[in-house]
């Protein structure tokens, strides 16, 4: 397993979803690392991402020499690298099913998203859910029931095993959490599955601890 040569770069703990994604995914597999923290829209950030991160934003690693920056690309490079692939399922064809997926939690539901930032400490329900993010919460909700009843059976993720996909699902289940947003029973066992990582436990507890507070993360 790697070790001082590895250093993840993240953000905030409380407010950075794409940094939870490599972190969380490399905590569970037991990948060692160096965590650099950095934390958003303060000077420091600004003076120091440059030397990290070449798009100017986290997540980032480093590997020696080599920098790997976006949470996906960090998520694929680590399954490759460290975990004899199995960031993703064995099979090909839940494994285009979770790549599928995980595409569009990366790259959609920019409704749910801007109504909902992602803030641990927050318990408080969402004053008005408008169409936009009605719709993206139940397309979420969709992609975990569907997931779950055709790829669940042999574990509490939505692929069985916990991998890739679920930490890319796991900062909008924050969201449903903190925003106390509509779900079922079937969606709060996943959300609970989540919540009961080690690692999904540590990062709340970090979170938890931190002081910086932003108006517009």
């Amino acid at each position: 397993m790697p070790g001082a040569d590895v250093t993840l770069i993240v953000g905030n703990k409380n407010y950075s979803p794409w940094s939870l994604r490599p972190w969380l995914l490399l905590r569970e597999f037991g990948v060692a690392f160096e965590e650099r923290r950095l934390p958003l829209d303060t000077e420091a950030f600004e003076e120091e991402i440059g030397t990290y991160s070449p798009s100017r934003r986290v997540p980032a690693l480093r590997h020696g020499t080599l920098t790997v920056w976006d949470s996906l690309a960090i998520c694929e490079y680590a399954s490759e690298t460290w975990l004899g692939g199995r960031g993703w399922p064995a099979a090909a064809g839940p494994r285009a099913v979770a790549r599928s997926v995980v595409a569009e939690m990366h790259a959609g539901f920019e409704a749910l998203r801007a109504a909902c930032a992602m803030d641990l400490r927050r318990r408080a329900p969402l004053e008005r859910i408008d169409e936009p993010v009605r719709r993206d919460l139940e397309r979420v909700l969709a992609i975990w029931r569907d997931c779950r009843a055709r790829f669940g059976a042999d574990g509490p993720f939505l692929f069985g095993a916990f991998g890739i996909a679920d930490a890319f699902y796991a900062p909008v289940a924050t969201r449903i959490v903190s925003y106390e947003l509509p779900r079922e029973a079937r969606d709060q066992k996943y959300i609970d599955a989540i919540y009961a990582l080690p690692g999904m436990q540590e990062w709340c507890d970090a979170a938890a601890l931190e002081t910086e507070v932003l108006d517009d993360p």
